[in-house]
């Protein structure tokens, strides 16, 4: 999924996009440092929120005039709907995460839709100086040996039931972690092998993961199967699994047990 894959995407945008994450994640690392001296935690998540999506959005518009923007902390419009290139940012995904210093399992998340698909996509996990994107691929993760126990990433706050059960039926060990950026490129980097969401989620918490995965080779779809749409008039997006192709038609059926 690089710049030549889409007529309408250039490798400006995969670097561009790869680029806003990083600075985002700068200006709230700077935020985080002052937690516990001129900020309480709470007002470090507030500003990061604010912070980081006034960045992002001064930046796309700028730079994409043309394209329409949706993001988590700014004020949706209807406008982007007639728009074939559309800019989905999470400016801070994980903000409890993020205001407890010393984890990094918190990230930024910037994604160009077109068309309805999430083409290009940057996740940064600013925390793990870190940006994974479609700029340059991440390489598909080792397959394990067949021997190997399977980790499925989960809530570490509330795990659902779901999980619990994919996991009993898979053989597979949970695995808990923050934010949905995190544990989406905890598969891409191999540190698990399945994410699955079911309980509900935003196209800004799915749309550059799920880019970044598609470009490193792992499967990406609804729970059951079905493609992943974006820009659509009503941001909700239900449900999620990225996981090694290998896996996926096993994963499918197992979650088709668990979710009916």
């Amino acid at each position: 999924m690089t710049g030549s894959g889409h007529p309408r995407v250039t490798q400006a945008d995969h670097d561009r996009a790869a680029e806003l994450a990083r600075q985002a994640g700068e200006v709230l690392l700077t935020l985080r440092k002052r937690i516990g001296d001129d900020l309480t935690a709470d007002q470090a998540r507030d500003q990061g929120d604010k912070s980081s999506h006034e960045l992002l959005a001064a930046a796309i518009t700028e730079l994409f005039p043309d394209d329409g923007l949706l993001s988590e902390e700014g004020k949706d419009s209807s406008e982007r709907l007639g728009r074939e290139r559309v800019w989905i940012v999470d400016p801070l995904d994980g903000t409890r995460e993020f205001g407890e210093p010393g984890r990094d399992d918190w990230a930024v998340h910037v994604a160009l839709s077109v068309a309805h698909e999430a083409v290009v996509g940057a996740v940064a996990l600013p925390a793990r100086s870190l940006v994974l994107s479609t700029c340059n691929p991440p390489s598909a993760p080792a397959r394990p040996s067949v021997d190997e126990e399977l980790r499925v990433v989960v809530s570490r706050t509330r795990p659902p039931q779901s999980a619990e059960r994919l996991s009993e039926l898979l053989g597979a060990r949970m695995v808990p972690m923050g934010s949905a950026g995190a544990k989406a490129m905890a598969v891409v980097l191999g540190d698990a092998d399945i994410y699955f969401h079911a309980g509900g989620q935003y196209e800004w918490d799915s749309a550059a993961p799920v880019a970044v995965a598609a470009s490193a080779g792992l499967h990406v779809s609804r729970t059951d199967g079905s493609p992943l749409r974006y820009n659509q008039a009503n941001p909700w997006l239900p449900d999620l699994l990225i996981c090694r192709k290998d896996l996926a038609e096993r994963v499918l059926d197992g979650l088709a047990q668990v979710l009916a």
